[in-house]
């Protein structure tokens, strides 16, 4: 079977946030084997995920979406991300000192890695992520990709409004 480059790259992908969802993962021993911090030359310390149930996620952390920040990043580090957990938006309002925002799902990829808007979908416009913001929970065992759709996909291309979750299957023992 031949794989395009494309879905090796969302297979290797996948297969990276899957190992990122268990590597703190306790298995029962009572010993997280990822605890060894910088004196056993392995590393910083990483907690055990203790997430019991959904979460709520500000996307940006403090940060929230504004161009410029690297939500592919934040995404990263943040990870990993399970099934019904709500991502929080928060922008401000379009205003004369600020320039709108939106949030749009993509629908591959391609669309993602290009910020091609053409087939995605607005499901958030500029006037919703005031306040407490636009909540998107992912309930879907899928990739989900995220952008800024404002100014034709300047936000997306050139500001770093855009990053992809696949979200896990929390399995607690």
């Amino acid at each position: 079977m031949r794989f395009t480059g494309s879905t090796r790259l969302v297979i290797m992908m996948v297969a990276s946030l899957w190992g990122m969802s268990i590597a703190n993962k306790d298995w029962g021993s009572g010993y997280n084997h990822t605890n060894r911090g910088w004196g056993w030359g392995w590393g910083p310390y990483h907690p055990p995920n203790q997430t019991q149930g959904p979460n709520k996620i500000n996307v940006g952390g403090s940060e929230n979406w504004h161009f410029g920040f690297n939500y592919t990043e934040w995404a990263f580090q943040n990870g990993p991300f399970y099934f019904n957990d709500t991502l929080v938006f928060k922008y401000d309002p379009p205003s004369n000192n600020t320039f709108p925002h939106s949030v749009y799902l993509l629908p591959s990829l391609w669309s993602f890695l290009t910020c091609d808007l053409r087939r995605a979908k607005m499901i958030a416009s500029p006037t919703q992520g005031g306040g407490d913001g636009f909540h998107f929970v992912l309930n879907q065992w899928r990739p989900y990709y995220f952008a800024c759709g404002e100014r034709n996909g300047f936000h997306c291309k050139v500001g770093r409004m855009r990053f992809m979750v696949v979200p896990f299957f929390r399995w607690n023992p």
